[in-house]
Order: C-alpha cells, then structure tokens, then sequence
C-alpha cells in the first residue's frame, strides 16, 4: 500500500500518522451553550440492555460512490467493497439521546471456509479517515486477505461519519514558536483562538470526542456486523487507539497489529514532545541523501553545507515571511511554518519523499534570496492543508480528539520554560514539539486516560528511526502489553511500514501472524532495503 494510495490531499503530514485527508465537510449546526463540561457519569462497555438497538441494528450496504467526482467511492467499488452508515449514540452513557453515524466500508471475505472474521482498520492521525484504506491493506495481505472482511472506518466525526469543522483557517495548529518571545505569543493567541472557534461551534459535541468513544463504537461496529470479534491493524495514533479497544473490550478482539506504536504514557496533547532527537537524526540523513544530488538540488555538497542552507532559510524566515507561489496559491511562511515543513518531510526515507522535501527547501531557499518561487506539487498540497479553509476538518477533529483525551498544561508560561530550555540542545525541532495548543484552552477531558491492565496479545511493528512514534516507544508498549512481540526494521527513518514500505520481511511476519493467529517465538528484526 502506497502512500499515495492512501493520502488524497498530503502524504507526510507533522502529526501521528495524518497520512490521509478529506476535503473539508460542512460543520454541524449545532446550538453552542455554556462549554464546561458535565460532570462525568461511567458509560457502559459492553452491550447493555440499552445499548441493545446500537449492537443489533441491520446495516444498509450500498455502493460507496457519493456522486460522479468520487474517486475514492470508485476506487472501493472496484476492489469490490460496500459502504454502511452505522448509528451509534453521542453520549454512551445517555444512550437514548442524540445519535450520530459512523461510516464504514467492507470487503468481504472470499474464501469463507477459512474466514477468520472482520479486520478493522485505522490510520491514525487522531482524526485521519480510514473508510478508503481497505483496498489497499487487502493487497497487502496477499493470499490471507480473502480470509478476513476487511472494514475500514471513518470514527465519529471524521471524513463521512458525522462531521466537525470548527471554521478554521487551518488544517493543523502544529507549528512552531519561531525565535523569540514574540513568535510565541502570537502563538498563544492562535492556538487561543482556534479553541474558541471550537467552542463556539461545536460546544455541544465537543466532550464526546474521545478515543475511548471512539473504542465504544468500534464496538458496536463489531455487533452490527454481527461477529463475536473483530481483529485489527492500527498505525501510530492507531495503536492508542486499538490498545484502549483491548483494554475496554479484553475479550472482544482477536488479531492485533500495532505499528509505529505510542506507549500509553506518552500518549498527552504534545504529541510530538520528546522526539527531537529521532528527528534531526532523520534530518541529517536526508541532508546526507540531499548533498549526494547537489547538482539536482543545489542545497549544499556536503550534510553539513546542506544543514547549513536548512538555518540560513529558517533565520530568514523569523526576519521576514517569505513568499512562495504565485496568483491564488501565493503564501508567506514564517519561523513557524518552516519546521514545520521540515518535520513533515522526515519521517519517510524513500527517495520519492526525500526529493519532495528537497524540491520544496529549494524553493525556499529563492524565497529567502527574494527569486520568484514557484510551488512544487507536493508543497503546494501541504500549504493548501495546512494554513487554509481546506484542511480545517481534519485539524478540528484531531485537535477535539488530542484535547479530548487527556488534558493539557494551561499556563503559558509552562510552555514557553520547556522551549527555552529545549531551545538549548533542539533549536530547530523544540520550539516546534514544545509550543503551546490548543488544547491548553480547551475544556477538561469527561473520562481518565486508558490505563493497560489486561495482557494484550499483539504484534508490534517499529523501524528504529520512526521520527514520529520513537522506537522506544514501540518497545516499551510491547513490554506493556504482556503476551505481544515486536517486529523491529532496522535502519530505516520511517513512519508506518507493514504494506507501504515495500519491505518483504516486515510483511511477511505480520501476514504470517494474520494467517495464523499465533504470534512469533521471541522479537524479529528485519533490515531495511532499497526503496524506490
């Protein structure tokens, strides 16, 4: 499975796996009372005599094509899927209340004699839209995929499920604190505003977005379809989220594959926090790959040279925007934009990837010596996501889930200590992994965080430079989980790998544990290949 399979609008998003994006939806019409929440009240976990219509109810399958522009309809027609609208309640412990769908679409099994069951999937994100990815996960998987029907899921409030689009002018609020004090404070005010623009849209709803309800429906997703359990396969922010389902749900799942895996602990609204050093590895060695091709790119002859240009850019960017593009898509981007740029670009090694991240500092750089800059393609897709309307959806939603689930530190002060002392040693990425969000002026979370305290049988997937999800992380989650095993790819700087990184090894153990169900004696380690 190939990232361009996957990501309609921007490839390699700064986030936990925002690998696929829809066009922004229309957000809900909702009325906005007073934002502070209701006091928590416990929500059942299995299926209640209340829950009873949400586990029982007949889906309606029908084709997956919205309309004549729908390509990703088209694309799940024809590898055979089918889509549904699942009803699931806004508040679980008020199951009579309000409703809300859930969209997911469905490849069956085709050799039913073997069936193991439903394999539910997730990208990650938070907030990253799934309801496309069976196709691709099914040739993935070879030969044992026509033992599974595979179910890709939109969760609550993502893609075609219900909707949630707090207005922003946005599509992620994961930008930098830039050089100083004043950069910073200019983010306190957006990410500020970006919180009140939810609040005051979305107010209502806001307090049920969470990846513990996003478990509960995956639950009833598993009853309507009418399977005892379901099995799944979870990438980075997914593997929270596929560990809280084990932990509500302890005898509801079968199969697990967690890759790129976040330990629970660190699971907080800074998701990024702590991973300063995986990324300037992952940096240097595209800037190692970028000095190889200087006669391409122009951006220094040695790594050094080229990390060099990487701060000349950055420090013409905190002293005056640069502008890129041209007509309607001519943007200036600034000490916060800039990291953010480069983090975005890191966490995928292949040469496609590397030579999109060259292209795009290479036009920053005639941006910083004031040459016209036309935009590359896969640059113009990331600004178009990342600050306009376009991408508001999914920051929205993956902000509501981040802010949702465990809470922020709210002082300001808090934040700009930890950049300045992350300053020292991380002076590109800190300011980026430490800076304040929105979370800090969001409303306190209804339930505690997920702790683990069930044994968890599942195989974990890491490469050892994933800049996103650390590599420690994968092997602290696997000694977390007791019973599980962890498949390590050694050498490459790489987020998400098992169908999309091309590595046979890798993808053989985890079909093999597919296939099987039995999980590998002991930890694998498999070795990164050349990948075009």
């Amino acid at each position: 499975m190939t990232d361009q399979q996957r990501a309609p609008l921007s490839r390699r998003q700064l986030t936990l796996r925002t690998t696929a994006f829809t066009t922004a939806v229309a957000a809900l019409a909702l009325a906005a009372p007073s934002a502070t929440a209701a006091p928590p009240r416990p929500a059942p976990t299995a299926a209640t005599g209340a829950l009873d219509r949400y586990y029982h109810q007949r889906l309606d399958w029908r084709s997956c094509v919205l309309g004549p522009g729908d390509k990703e309809g088209r694309a799940l027609e024809k590898a055979g899927a089918r889509c549904a609208d699942v009803t699931v309640p806004l508040d679980y412990s008020d199951p009579g209340g309000r409703t809300l769908t859930v969209a997911v679409s469905r490849i069956k099994a085709t050799d039913t004699r073997r069936r193991v069951g439903p394999l539910l999937l997730n990208n990650g994100g938070p907030g990253g839209p799934t309801l496309d990815a069976p196709p691709a996960v099914r040739a993935a998987m070879k030969g044992v995929g026509a033992r599974y029907d595979i179910i890709g899921m939109d969760p609550r409030f993502v893609g075609r499920s219900t909707p949630l689009d707090c207005g922003w002018q946005m599509g992620t609020t994961l930008f930098s604190a830039g050089a100083g004090r004043a950069g910073f404070d200019r983010q306190v005010a957006l990410q500020k505003r970006a919180a009140d623009a939810c609040r005051t849209t979305n107010a209502s709803v806001l307090p049920h977005i969470s990846t513990r309800n996003t478990a509960r429906d995956m639950d009833v997703v598993r009853g309507a379809l009418g399977d005892r359990k379901l099995s799944y396969l979870g990438y980075s922010y997914g593997t929270y989220l596929g560990t809280v389902y084990a932990q509500m749900f302890p005898r509801r799942y079968d199969r697990m594959v967690l890759d790129g895996a976040i330990d629970t602990p660190r699971y907080q609204p800074r998701i990024l926090r702590g991973t300063e050093d995986e990324n300037e590895r992952a940096l240097a060695a595209w800037a190692s790959w970028t000095a190889a091709r200087h006669g391409t790119y122009g951006l220094g002859r040695t790594r050094a040279d080229v990390l060099a240009t990487i701060d000349r850019v950055v420090r013409a960017s905190a002293r005056a925007p640069l502008t890129v593009g041209t007509g309607s898509e001519r943007y200036r981007l600034d000490d916060s934009h800039v990291p953010f740029l480069l983090g975005e670009g890191v966490a995928d090694d292949t040469d496609t990837a590397r030579a999109d991240l060259a292209d795009a500092f290479a036009t920053l750089v005639r941006a910083a010596a004031g040459k016209p800059a036309p935009l590359p393609r896969d640059l113009a897709e990331t600004l178009r996501f990342a600050i306009t309307p376009e991408g508001s959806h999914y920051g929205s939603v993956q902000t509501a889930i981040l802010c949702g689930d465990v809470a922020a530190p709210r002082d300001p002060e808090r934040y700009w200590r930890d950049i300045q002392r992350s300053r020292r040693d991380h002076p590109l990425f800190g300011p980026l992994t430490n800076n304040i969000g929105p979370c800090a002026f969001w409303d306190r979370p209804r339930e505690r965080p997920t702790r683990v305290r069930h044994a968890t049988p599942a195989l974990l997937v890491a490469a050892t430079g994933d800049p996103r999800t650390p590599y420690d992380g994968s092997v602290a989650l696997r000694n977390r989980l007791r019973g599980s095993a962890l498949i390590t790819l050694k050498g490459a700087y790489r987020h998400g790998v098992y169908g999309e990184y091309g590595n046979t090894c890798v993808d053989d153990e985890v079909n093999a544990y597919l296939a099987t169900g039995v999980l590998p004696e002991g930890d694998r380690t498999c070795v990164k290949r050349p990948v075009k």
